[in-house]
């Protein structure tokens, strides 16, 4: 095949060449004239022509020898041998060869255009003896002809295109486009032809444009939804020998609304017991689309009034199903059965596909109620009942009734319910439903009962229903009025004879009928009141009147009026309440201007926040001075005054001694009791034990007079020496200072730094041994002590 092409090529280049193109062409120069016939007329001084058109050589060439691709020739040649001629260039030597006698130019390998399409090359002709250039170097190119070796491509294939069902013939699917790599120039080799492999009859495709079509009409997703086409792109105009490729399209037909919904069957049956709750569900059915998402979309409903009035239906969005619902309660022993006519429709419907009927289906479902065993119902939904209060214990307050709604019709027994309050004041007959009392009812503690009353069947107890009941206690004139108030009230001095000193008004705690209408009056069993009188306004109200003038706080602060109340209730009631009244000091206008305590803040004229106000600084002061001598108490200076030397120091206390009362501070005892003194060595804050001994009655001797005498001298000394070797002390030194009184006194010390701990335990007869000086002391404290006993 190769070799033919090479054979037709050559054949038209040489059409196209007639004269040999591929060989030196002599240009006309300036000293060239060139006829009309075609022919040039050389005038003198000729010039030669070095100058090249284009060189051909074939794409492909498979041949044993080397492809002949033109001659180079000078003018100067003679044809001896004597011009050499020499090619540059890309590919010389290697792609293209040249005989430098003969200047034939050859290509040595097979050329690919699609790779190269032209070669740049130079040629130059020397003088073989002198090597002097005859021709200037030159440039011509050598273009590599093309033929038809590459077969159309499709770069983006396979292809997957969507057309809708339904389409009419000729709607556009998709274009598809074929690239060849050859020469689109150069004769047919890149001009391309599309036609249609597999898919026909469904789809077709235009041969220019590569544009595929629908070739058939009504194409039906649900019959058939995918599509396989293969196009196939030729060149050479689709001749016989031009190559050719292909791709493959998958073509999905989308959906449209054009099935409506179908119910499977025409008729259904469905079981729904009586005690079906109201608002759940209860059944489902489903018509079915062929279509798909939005276009399968079913909306459902009942269209009988039978149905409708007792049913509902909604659409699960998610299956489709029509969800049948109660709308109020079934009652087997009503109405046993009911027939719903359902209608399914498709919500979105297509105007372009209305030509094939109604996108809808309806179909009849026969629902059939079951019995079941149930609760009694009451013959109310809500009872009110009346009873007056103080009402005897037993009286009936009502009737509840209670069936059996079935048919069987069982006894109905009834209870009240024990977590309600009722219960305490009410019972039920189980057999018949009558509700008394058990204890007296009072509406003004508690006006309003409210019970729960359950009725149940005999045969099946389980089975419970509840109906709520109220109880009105109606009044009874039980409570007698009674002054609304409580408060004083007030009469200034300056009152006169006829004025109004207050108005009173009356309560009761019966209701509007018996308790809000009163007369009032003054108690008719006592005296008439010289003070004051009562009108009665017969508006609900009374004024208190004063009968005289002048009344003075000083002579009488406080009157006290008994008034007597009558309701209008049957039977009437009275009662009699006492008003107190207060006689004050009143400025112009009756403006009490002070009264008891008030006198005291007016004289002052202080108000009480006023006065709370100064008490509470008052407070906040005493709380600072308080604070102020704890924390100065609490303070402790320093035994040392220096801290730099701590022998020899003087310890300064600035506490004030107590006299001879303060018995704590030094225990003197041990002065005098040296061997006391030993046993309390290091124990000085501790009082010794002071022991008395009594001979006969009334002749106790302080113990002073008993110690042995012992020289002050030697003890102070012995003091001395304890005190340089007590480890127990600071190491500084310390005064101790010893006071004695000495001795000699028949009488002994009469300091009570010795006597005994309490006065009660005292006997001051041994006084009267002392002499006549002290009698008059013991008298004197014989006398205080028996007051004291007394």
């Amino acid at each position: 095949v190769s070799f033919i092409l090479f054979l037709i090529q050559n054949l038209w280049i040489g059409a196209m060449n007639p004269r040999g193109s591929n060989r030196t062409t002599i240009l006309p120069s300036k000293n060239q004239t060139k006829l009309a016939n075609g022919e040039t007329e050389v005038h003198h001084r000729p010039k030669r022509g070095w100058i090249w058109n284009q060189f051909f050589v074939l794409e492909e060439h498979m041949g044993p020898e080397a492809q002949y691709v033109g001659k180079l020739h000078s003018n100067s040649d003679k044809g001896d041998g004597s011009v050499k001629y020499i090619l540059s260039g890309e590919g010389a030597g290697t792609i293209f060869i040249i005989d430098e006698v003969t200047g034939d130019i050859h290509a040595t390998k097979s050329l690919d255009r699609e790779r190269k399409t032209h070669y740049v090359l130079h040629a130059q002709a020397l003088d073989r003896n002198t090597k002097e250039a005859l021709e200037p170097k030159s440039e011509f190119i050598i273009k590599v002809q093309d033929i038809n070796d590459n077969a159309p491509k499709f770069p983006d294939g396979p292809f997957v295109a969507m057309v809708p069902e339904m389409s009419e013939v000729g709607t556009s699917v998709l274009q598809v486009t074929a690239t060849d790599a050859d020469d689109p120039t150069y004769g047919n080799s890149a001009r391309i032809v599309y036609s249609i492999l597999q898919g026909q009859p469904y789809f077709s495709v235009d041969p220019k444009t590569g544009i595929i079509r629908t070739a058939l009409a009504n194409m039906d997703r649900e019959a058939r939804e995918h599509y396989t086409v293969v196009i196939q792109a030729k060149d050479m105009a689709g001749q016989v020998g031009g190559l050719s490729g292909s791709t493959t399209i998958n073509i999905t037909l989308t959906d449209v609304n054009d099935n409506p919904p179908k119910f499977p069957q025409k008729n259904y049956q469905l079981y729904v017991p009586e005690s079906a709750q109201v608002g759940k569900p209860v059944g489902k059915i489903k018509a079915n689309d062929e279509d798909l998402g939005i276009n399968a979309d079913i909306k459902y409903s009942i269209i009988n009034s039978e149905g409708a009035n007792m049913f509902s239906i909604s659409t699960d969005r998610d299956t489709r199903e029509g969800i049948l619902s109660l709308k109020k309660p079934l009652n087997y022993e009503k109405k046993k059965s009911y027939t719903l006519h359902i209608e399914g429709m498709n919500t979105h419907v297509d105007p372009r596909f209305s030509y094939l009927g109604s996108f809808k289906d309806t179909a009849t479902l026969k629902i059939t109620v079951g019995d079941v065993d149930e609760a009694p119902v009451f013959s109310m939904d809500y009872y009110i009942m009346e009873v007056y209060e103080n009402a005897p214990i037993g009286t009936e307050v009502g009737t509840v009734t209670a069936q059996d709604p079935d048919i069987k019709n069982s006894p109905v027994r009834y209870y009240l319910d024990i977590k309600e309050e009722g219960e305490r004041y009410f019972k039920i007959d189980e057999s018949h439903g009558i509700i008394r009392t058990i204890q007296p009812l009072d509406r003004e503690d508690m006006p309003w009962h409210n019970i729960t009353v359950m009725a149940s069947d005999v045969d099946n107890p389980s089975l419970l229903s509840h109906v709520p009941a109220t109880v009105q206690v109606l009044d009874v004139n039980d409570n007698p009025p009674e002054i609304a108030t409580q408060e004083e009230g007030i009469v200034c001095e300056s009152s006169r004879p006829g004025q109004v000193i207050q108005t009173v008004t009356a309560m009761d705690k019966d209701d509007f009928a018996n308790g809000q209408r009163f007369s009032f009056a003054l108690p008719s069993h006592l005296p008439v009141n010289p003070n004051f009188t009562l009108k009665d306004n017969e508006d609900g109200t009374a004024s208190i009147i004063a009968r005289r003038r002048r009344f003075s706080h000083l002579t009488q602060e406080l009157y006290e009026l008994p008034i007597v109340v009558w309701d209008n209730g049957e039977p009437s009631l009275s009662g009699t309440s006492t008003l107190t009244l207060r006689v004050c000091p009143c400025q112009r206008h009756g403006r009490v201007r002070m009264c008891q305590g008030e006198a005291f803040l007016s004289s002052a004229g202080l108000s009480t926040g006023a006065l709370i106000a100064i008490l509470l600084c008052i407070v906040i002061l005493l709380a600072i001075v308080v604070l102020f001598i704890t924390l100065r108490r609490s303070k402790k200076e320093p035994l040392i005054i220096s801290e730099e030397d701590v022998r020899e120091n003087v310890v300064t206390y600035d506490d004030e001694g107590g006299g001879e009362e303060d018995t704590e501070a030094f225990d003197i005892i041990a002065l005098r009791n040296p061997a006391a003194a030993e046993e309390l060595k290091f124990r000085r804050d501790v009082r010794p034990e002071a022991r008395q001994h009594c001979g006969p009655p009334r002749t106790c001797q302080s113990p002073a007079l008993e110690l042995d005498e012992v020289d002050v001298h030697e003890f102070i000394k012995q003091r001395l020496v304890e005190a340089d070797t007590d480890t127990s002390v600071p190491p500084y030194d310390s005064l101790q200072t010893y006071a004695y009184e000495g001795q000699g006194s028949p009488t002994g010390t009469i300091s009570p730094l010795d006597s005994p701990g309490t006065q009660s335990e005292q006997d001051y007869n041994y006084l009267d041994d002392w002499g006549p000086e002290f009698q008059k002391l013991a008298e004197l404290y014989e006398e205080a002590e028996s007051e004291i006993m007394t």
